[in-house]
């Protein structure tokens, strides 16, 4: 017998957020599982009945052309599967540009296969510290810090790739293609939501911009989703919170995750990589122990064979004596080849992998967790618990017995207390 078609699809721009989403629908107790590619039947077999169906992409760091062929089959794979909406989820900092990782191209690929006419755009995640008002976006500085507007946050500002000059997600986006943006500010949410919503619908808008103040802001936004997606399958975009908003509102489900139960960790050592330039990630870095710490020199791990294999050897060494961090060493100016790093730290993770037998893997850093877990020989990660808000730890799926089952970590730049890497240690 068939599968019955999963209610919820998402397609997320690095890993890092993929699981992100993938926890907040395990917390609710969905049957979800995140794919790394548009998966073959024999693994949706080998998954089973989904409620929920994830792709983790890296369209974050592609160009318009290239995210339009991806995003294309994406969209012809999940309207295959039946899901009523599919998410198209991006970073909650919202950090995009027209050239690279443009939500507008996003939006254009995907829309002709979920054409119903609300476009919903969620505009923050207040567990994350992210949080909209009037369109306009606001970012806490790591979890718990100071927040900021983005276009005067300290990290996503001066960002080395997309820096964030534009607060209005509705002009940021207009920019990348995105036309005709209504807003809904989060005043609608205390009375006449519907109304409003209808009322501004009747304009026809190429997309709604959906304020989040605070997160009982979401169940309010999930009710006028899962009502406008039962007439036609829908396209929705935002961070994490899209699958926060619809918690309970979709069918029966399983018994929730534990949300606070870190599980054990099982003997062995633990591998980081560290590719993140981010202030919080190097302050992690910083007061973490109990790593042998391995420092990599970008241009040489391009350029020089003979060092990529002096660097496995030794973290090889140090791996039979203990937890071991690869960290990218920053560059003395912007890098031009940020995407090439990414790929050959990915290459040299993967040839340390190849000898050690791990108890957990933890990447650091969203281009570096999309490139490096592409090199892997993964096909899916499902959720095993909770580590840090924005950073769960997760079980791989692999055809390869070295690596199923492996406990593993993909934490974004901004995400994760200061004490993160000794919880990732711990457990």
């Amino acid at each position: 017998m068939a599968n019955p078609s999963p209610l919820y699809g998402w397609y997320g721009d690095d890993f890092t957020g993929a699981t992100d989403t993938l926890s907040a629908l395990a917390e609710q107790g969905r049957r979800a599982l995140l794919f790394l590619r548009i998966p073959t039947p024999e693994q949706l077999s080998a998954a089973g009945p989904l409620d929920a169906i994830g792709i983790a992409g890296a369209t974050r760091s592609m160009e318009p052309v290239a995210m339009a062929a991806e995003l294309d089959e994406a969209g012809r794979f999940f309207a295959g599967q039946g899901v009523a909406l599919l998410h198209y989820k991006c970073c909650s900092t919202f950090d995009s540009a027209p050239h690279v990782g443009s939500i507008g191209a996003a939006v254009k690929a995907l829309r002709p296969y979920f054409q119903n006419p609300f476009l919903p755009i969620i505009g923050g995640q207040p567990n994350l510290g992210r949080y909209c008002l009037f369109g306009n976006l606001f970012a806490a500085a790591g979890i718990g810090g100071v927040v900021h507007r983005i276009d005067r946050h300290p990290t996503m500002s001066v960002h080395p790739v997309t820096p964030m000059a534009e607060a209005d997600l509705r002009r940021h986006l207009t920019a990348q293609g995105l036309e005709q943006i209504a807003l809904l500010d989060y005043r609608n949410w205390e009375s006449g939501a519907e109304d409003a919503l209808a009322a501004c619908l009747a304009t026809e808008p190429g997309a709604v911009l959906l304020d989040v103040a605070r997160a009982s802001d979401l169940p309010v936004i999930g009710k006028l989703i899962a009502q406008r997606a039962e007439a036609q399958p829908m396209l929705a975009v935002g961070p994490s919170s899209v699958a926060q908003a619809l918690a309970g509102l979709w069918g029966v489900q399983e018994e929730a995750a534990d949300a606070s139960a870190v599980p054990v960790r099982r003997d062995g050592p633990v591998l980081a990589l560290v590719g993140s330039l981010s202030p919080v990630t190097r302050a992690q870095v910083e007061v973490a122990t109990g790593f042998a710490k391995l420092a990599i020199e970008p241009r040489r791990l391009l350029d020089d064979a003979a060092y990529a294999e002096a660097l496995r050897q030794e973290a090889l060494r140090r791996l039979t004596e203990g937890h071991v961090m690869l960290i990218t060493e920053r560059p003395s100016q912007a890098p031009e080849n940020a995407g090439s790093v990414a790929a050959a730290t990915g290459l040299l993770l993967r040839d340390i992998i190849a000898q050690a037998r791990l108890s957990r893997l933890v990447v650091a850093g969203g281009d570096t967790s999309s490139l490096a877990v592409k090199s892997l020989d993964i096909w899916g990660l499902s959720y095993r618990g909770p580590l840090a808000s924005g950073a769960p730890l997760c079980r791989t799926h692999s055809d390869d017995l070295r690596l199923d089952d492996l406990d593993i970590v993909l934490k974004g730049g901004q995400m994760g207390p200061v004490d993160f890497f000794a919880r990732a240690t711990a457990g």
